[in-house]
């Protein structure tokens, strides 16, 4: 599961084994090291955060903030997307 950054005590990765059809950008979220069901977000076409789920039971601060400073890096986590998996295909 490539980890493409980290937030202070929470990873942002993906997981890959995704399926087929791959489902669409998103990434995981969870404290300490990565789980197979942690949090999902969707990366929107217009690059904003839709949340999926909250499985890793992040508090709705962190959550929050986290979301926040997701945004601003949907470009970089499209990019790497593709570099991982060879398609891109966005939520909404």
């Amino acid at each position: 599961m490539p980890q493409i950054f980290k937030l202070g005590s929470y990873w942002v990765y993906f997981w890959t084994n995704e399926g087929e059809p791959k489902e669409p950008v998103h990434v995981h979220i969870s404290k300490g090291k990565p789980v197979p069901n942690g949090t999902k977000v969707w990366i929107t076409k217009s690059g904003k955060c839709s949340l999926a789920n909250n499985n890793s039971k992040i508090p709705e601060q962190d959550l929050n903030k986290l979301l926040r400073l997701i945004e601003p890096r949907a470009f970089e986590i499209t990019r790497k997307w593709l570099e991982i998996f060879g398609q891109i295909s966005f939520y909404c």
